[in-house]
């Protein structure tokens, strides 16, 4: 005699959640393009723009930092603001994909199982 669905009322319910799971990493990682977030250097003399996944999408220079003679050190401005933009892009993407997944009791840092 056959007592019901078992183990296979189961595996169904772990693939709906499976598949709500995938839903929501895809509609996350879309907003990620629309999150901006800003990175700053020189005391916010010079600031950088990216989105959450990390593509540079402005810069911002104050021009009193245009010295000819100080060339490098604009340089070092610039690249210090897009790495900070792109530190805080990472931390903002991952605080908005753990949103999703601690409510599925998955373990803390687990790696997007879809992307």
């Amino acid at each position: 005699m056959i007592k019901g669905l078992g183990n296979l009322g189961d595996m169904a319910k772990m693939m709906k959640a499976a598949q709500e799971m995938q839903t929501k990493m895809t509609e996350a990682q879309a907003a990620l393009d629309t999150i901006i977030v800003t990175g700053e250097s020189g005391a916010g003399l010079v600031k950088a723009a990216a989105t959450a996944k990390g593509e540079l999408t402005g810069l911002d220079i104050d021009p009193s930092i245009f010295d000819p003679n100080e060339k490098e050190v604009v340089e070092d401005l610039i690249l210090a603001a897009i790495k900070d933009a792109q530190a805080k892009a990472s931390a903002r993407m991952e605080s908005e994909m753990a949103k999703i997944t601690e409510g599925l009791g998955l373990p803390a840092g687990m790696k997007n199982p879809f992307g």
